[in-house]
């Protein structure tokens, strides 16, 4: 039997994953991050295995198969990636560069298998491209009061208050939420991991 892990404290992820029928459990990465690369694909991928990798080199001595889920997401508009805004006035920029705007989101998940014979690490990212309409002075405000762009790359949750501001998506809605289960699911098939779902 595969014990999952998930490689991170965000609640929106452990959703989803729970959605699709994993069994998991949860050991959030707390390492401090290192962005070593410049394009926003490179560097959720890179982000997304150090996570993975911390969790993997606290558990040398397990010896139980385990697949370890690191995942990290970024927002980018005109080549500039979008972290979590530091404070309003920093949700307002980036708020104000997207509205009205098209702007791209990408998830990198590391899938790191362990048994007694072998590990394997397996990265790759998910890009869907995001369609906001243009806000008002006082829709920006008023989405700002509401504290819901300050854990969020981007300053935006797209399941949440800012649903209504968005006017489509090209792509998979899970991945701007912050994982793209469907896309872990096809990984996990071609590198012959069962995907154990709950009954």
């Amino acid at each position: 039997m595969i014990h999952y892990i998930l490689a991170s404290a965000s609640p929106r992820r452990k959703e989803l994953l729970e959605q699709a029928g994993l069994n998991f459990e949860i050991i959030p990465a707390c390492g401090e991050e290192r962005i070593r690369y410049t394009k926003p694909e490179e560097v959720v991928m890179d982000l997304s295995r150090q996570k993975a990798e911390e969790i993997a080199n606290a558990r040398v001595n397990q010896e139980d198969p385990e697949v370890i889920i690191g995942a990290d997401t970024v927002v980018a508009f005109a080549d500039q990636i979008l972290g979590k805004p530091k404070d309003r006035e920093d949700a307002y920029r980036m708020l104000s560069m997207l509205q009205g705007n098209r702007h791209q989101v990408y998830t990198g998940v590391t899938l790191i298998l362990r048994s007694k014979e072998q590990t394997r690490v397996h990265s790759f990212y998910e890009e869907t491209e995001v369609i906001m309409q243009s806000m008002s002075q006082e829709e920006l405000q008023w989405y700002i009061g509401t504290n819901e762009p300050f854990d969020k790359a981007g300053g935006y949750g797209i399941q949440g208050k800012c649903a209504v501001f968005i006017r489509g998506i090209h792509g998979s809605y899970d991945n701007v939420v912050g994982l793209p289960v469907a896309r872990i699911y096809q990984e996990m098939h071609k590198l012959g991991i069962a995907f154990c779902r709950n009954s």
